[in-house]
């Protein structure tokens, strides 16, 4: 691909305190020349898409990252507010451990430094229609009806007109991890109905699909960045052992956080597309936990690495051209054929 050609949308997946490989992975995109179009994302995801959108270069994300006040984002509500309630019960009480409105301020703070605050002002005013007017998406996931929002594009199901939803509120809804955060519960203005928002990995932790043109060839590539396993065989509730640090507890609220994190965890790692996946920039998150909110620095620059060693890797070998060719041409692909022509049969 030649210089003028280094154009992409970014897709970044969920995945709490793994999502630090993200910005590894937009620092390499970034240092080998390329520029974003639109990007989205979801969760951990979400935060990073937000803040490349917002026009944060590669460079200023790493200041962020070596300054994530993560141990903050851990803001208990009725144990702070009543000592001798359990999380237990605030999980009860509120559907969540953690309130979130640090990171909520959090983010609009270094959004506002950029002068952001709504998606009106990433619309491109010449887009034919909705679904190319934003330079960001955002997906969460709405209990209340059961159903995925992409945002802003789904604003307007929540009351709200797209232009005006505010991008941290919007992230904010998407980050909310089941059980360790309580869900966004949003009043509908015209409705009168309260939604419940939750985590959008929940139903598409990796919407890759976001900016896929339908008839006709893309302009440009979209990559994504997916975070993966140490080793994808193990089973997920071995791999699952970095959240909680290796302890093993048996009280309702442990299993309660133990269902969700396997959920979540688990969501689009049985089976990837091949077409998919030649554009997917895989990145090993080195047993790193969702919720590892204590994460040392050199934890984080590992993480850090591993993403940018990932996304060079990658990029360095991309080929437009050849990835049209093989997947926007019309070719079938089987997976029987795939699997005979391993075998050598």
């Amino acid at each position: 691909m030649s210089d003028g050609q280094k154009f992409a949308d970014l897709v970044f997946e969920g995945g709490g305190v793994k999502g630090i490989g993200l910005a590894g992975a937009f620092a390499a995109f970034q240092q080998l020349g390329f520029e974003h179009k639109r990007v989205a994302g979801t969760s951990a995801g979400a935060i990073t898409a937000a803040l490349v959108a917002a026009g944060f270069s590669a460079s200023e994300l790493d200041g962020i990252l070596l300054e994530v006040p993560f141990e903050r984002f851990k803001d208990k509500g009725w144990e702070d507010k009543l000592p001798l309630i359990s999380r237990s019960a605030s999980l009860l009480l509120e559907l969540g451990i953690y309130e979130g409105k640090f990171f909520q301020e959090w983010l609009a703070g270094l959004l506002a430094a950029k002068g952001i605050t709504t998606f009106g002002q990433l619309a491109d005013e010449d887009a034919q229609n909705l679904k190319d007017r934003y330079r960001l998406k955002v997906i969460a996931s709405d209990v209340t009806h059961r159903r995925m929002l992409v945002l802003p594009d789904d604003a307007a199901h929540l009351g709200i007109e797209p232009d005006e939803l505010e991008i941290a509120y919007a992230v904010r809804m998407s980050m909310s991890i089941p059980v360790f955060f309580e869900p966004v519960v949003h009043p509908n203005p015209r409705t009168g109905e309260d939604h419940l928002i939750v985590d959008g990995g929940m139903l598409s932790n990796f919407p890759v699909w976001l900016f896929d043109c339908e008839g006709r060839d893309p302009s440009w590539p979209t990559f994504g960045m997916l975070l993966v396993e140490p080793d994808p065989k193990v089973p997920i509730g071995h791999r699952l052992a970095g959240d909680e640090h290796g302890t093993q507890r048996n009280s309702l609220l442990d299993y309660v956080k133990s269902l969700a994190s396997t959920m979540m965890a688990a969501h689009d790692r049985l089976y990837v597309e091949k077409a998919t996946y030649a554009r997917t920039i895989p990145i090993p998150t080195l047993g790193i936990g969702t919720t590892e909110f204590d994460i040392s620095p050199a934890r984080v620059k590992n993480l850090y690495d591993s993403g940018h060693q990932a996304a060079s890797d990658f990029l360095g070998q991309w080929d437009f051209k050849a990835y049209i060719e093989e997947f926007r041409r019309g070719k079938t692909h089987s997976r029987r054929e795939d699997l005979l022509a391993a075998a050598g049969e």
